[in-house]
């Protein structure tokens, strides 16, 4: 595994590992220069046939990511190992091009920050602005609108956990602008009547 610790950028946190035989043809890709040939599966379940120079595997809290530049693309992408499956033989060797201007493991965050959440709401909450951000972390936006109301952009890969963080936070909110969420609420709300008429 020498060739995954020279070839990787870590970043906090921890979790499952992927395949440690992909990770390792990666990093051995990485190592060696050669240009990268894999099946990607992407969020929305589409299959491509990528072509790409390897740079860097970053963990990232719960998962390994790629960063990369696509050939076909002309672009630095970042792309998850667990949804690689590299096609071999490998392609040839390249010249190292300049890496990204922020530095491969914030490029790597930008891009999983963009690429991760499949679901954005932004939520009218009746609280103050100062109220909530005393609760919440420093990634969610909070907008104040007046001293009883603000805005929060949040969002998550599951609409079912964005449904629930939205309900913990305990004040009275409105969906602004996402169904997805809307829809989730509903199910929820007829869930939760039926359980406390079953109590009655």
């Amino acid at each position: 595994m020498h060739a995954l610790h020279a070839f990787t950028v870590p970043l906090p946190g921890t979790g499952p590992a992927e395949d440690s035989a992909v990770l390792t043809a990666i990093a051995a890709a990485c190592r060696d220069r050669e240009r990268l040939r894999f099946d990607y599966l992407d969020h929305d379940g589409a299959l491509t046939r990528r072509d790409v120079e390897p740079y860097r595997l970053v963990h990232g809290g719960r998962r390994w990511y790629l960063v990369a530049r696509d050939v076909t693309r002309a672009d630095w992408r970042t792309f998850r190992v667990d949804r690689i499956t590299p096609r071999t033989p490998n392609g040839p060797r390249f010249t190292p091009r300049p890496e990204p201007q922020d530095g491969v493991a914030e490029h790597i965050r930008k891009g999983v920050g963009t690429a991760a959440w499949r679901y954005r709401a932004r939520v009218r909450c009746f609280a103050s602005a100062e109220a909530l951000a005393e609760r919440l972390p420093p990634a969610i936006e909070v907008e104040p609108r007046d001293d009883g109301t603000c805005v929060l952009a949040v969002k998550s890969g599951d609409v079912a956990m964005l449904a629930a963080y939205v309900g913990m936070l305990d004040v009275d909110f409105e969906v602004i602008d996402a169904p997805e969420l809307v829809a989730q609420l509903r199910v929820l709300a007829r869930r939760y009547a039926r359980a406390a008429g079953s109590l009655e």
